[in-house]
Formats: structure tokens, C-alpha cells, sequence
């Protein structure tokens, strides 16, 4: 026969209610019990009735030594919680002071600084620029140093570029014949007899022209 599923609710009959209390009572008991033998722990079980009577277990030696164990717990508890709870309560103090001190920095609510207070932020200010420009200088040296290791590292390329060229070169030179013709400069063409003028004129260019018409036309 399979049992139902019991309701979790007050059981409203008084004589149902106390034979339920009894039966698991007893249950719980035997459970602290066992949690107690099989896994070594260290139990202690507190009932009471709904008439006011105690029924207790506990696997030390009495229960009076499990509560003072577990009051010391709780203390040790209470005060590590007062103890979180006022660190915490520093830290929110230190982050707002490092928040108004970024501000200020950055030249926002200086309406209530003192003379003192505007003399350690320029202090503040121009140690951090010392850092950032000291940073910014390594950090350009660095670059220098790569760029001139780069440059060194080509010129070697080329230059070992140029000697494999020479060898490839040498074989070339040595089959060649030993004596090439030079190459003759060119010359102009030579005129024709007929077309070279061997007459001699005397006088003004104006009157050699018009002297050689006239000698044509005859």
C-alpha cells in the first residue's frame, strides 16, 4: 500500500497531533544519532512538546558543553561581523577621501582648498608628470633601440644581397669573349657631288641671293 503524500499543516485533532509528535520525535532522534555515530560530528538535538516537556540529545559528553561551544561560536561570529563591518566602513571613508583628492587633481571643487591643500596637489601633479615623462622617455628609447636594430639587420640583408649578386656575376664575366668590338660612332651621311655648292660669291648676303636668282634664270 503506498503512503500519501502527508500536507504540511497543523494537525487540527489534539489525539492525531500528539501520536504524530511521538512518532517523530523518536525518528528525529534516532537520525541525530545516527549523523552522530556514522559521521563523527558532534550533535546536540533540543525538543520540546507542545506541553512543555524537554526531550534532548547530545553526543558530547552533556549538553551544556555543546551550548557553551556553540555560544562561543556565535560570539566569535557577532564580532567578526562588527569587525567586517567597521573595516568596510574605513574603506568607504579612504575611497571617498581618494575620490575628492582625484577631483581636485583634476581641478574640480577647489573653491574650499587652503593654500597648503593647492600646494601638495601641484606637488602631486608634477610628481605624477615626472613619472609619466620619465615613463614616455623609456618608452621612446625603447622604439630608437628596435628601429636601429631593424636598421642594422637590413643593411646586412643588402649586403649579403650584393655579394651573392658578385658571385652570380663572376661565371658570367670569365665565359664572355675577351675583346669586343667598340661601337662606331655614327656618321653623318656624305653629300652628293651635285648637291654641294662650290660657287664663291662676293657681297652683301642680299646681293649674293638676288645674284644667284638672276644666274639661275639665265
Amino acid at each position: 500500500m503506498v503512503r500519501g503524500k502527508t500536507e504540511m499543516k497543523r494537525i487540527e485533532n489534539a489525539t492525531s497531533r500528539q501520536v504524530t509528535f511521538s512518532k517523530r520525535r523518536n525518528g528525529l532522534l534516532k537520525k541525530a544519532f545516527e549523523l552522530s555515530v556514522l559521521c563523527d560530528a558532534e550533535v546536540a538535538l533540543v525538543v520540546f512538546s507542545p506541553r512543555g516537556r524537554l526531550y534532548e540529545f547530545a553526543s558530547a559528553t552533556s549538553m551544556q558543553k555543546s551550548i557553551d561551544r556553540y555560544k562561543a561560536y556565535t560570539k566569535d561570529t557577532v564580532n567578526n561581523k562588527t569587525q567586517v563591518k567597521a573595516d568596510a566602513l574605513s574603506l568607504a571613508k579612504k575611497l571617498e577621501a581618494l575620490e575628492d583628492t582625484k577631483r581636485k587633481i583634476l581641478g574640480e571643487n577647489l573653491g574650499g582648498c587652503s593654500t597648503e591643500e593647492l600646494h601638495f596637489l601641484e606637488g602631486k601633479i608634477e610628481k605624477s608628470l615626472r613619472v609619466i615623462r620619465g615613463k614616455k622617455t623609456q618608452l621612446l628609447e625603447q622604439q630608437i633601440a628596435k628601429l636601429k636594430e631593424k636598421e642594422r639587420t637590413l643593411l646586412k640583408d643588402n649586403e649579403d644581397l650584393r655579394g651573392k649578386q658578385r658571385n652570380l656575376e663572376a661565371p658570367l664575366l670569365l665565359s664572355a669573349p675577351n675583346c669586343v668590338a667598340p661601337l662606331q660612332p655614327e656618321q653623318e651621311p656624305v653629300p652628293r657631288d651635285e648637291d654641294v655648292e662650290t660657287e664663291l660669291y662676293i657681297g652683301l648676303p642680299g646681293v649674293r641671293c638676288s645674284s644667284r636668282r638672276s644666274g639661275q634664270a639665265k
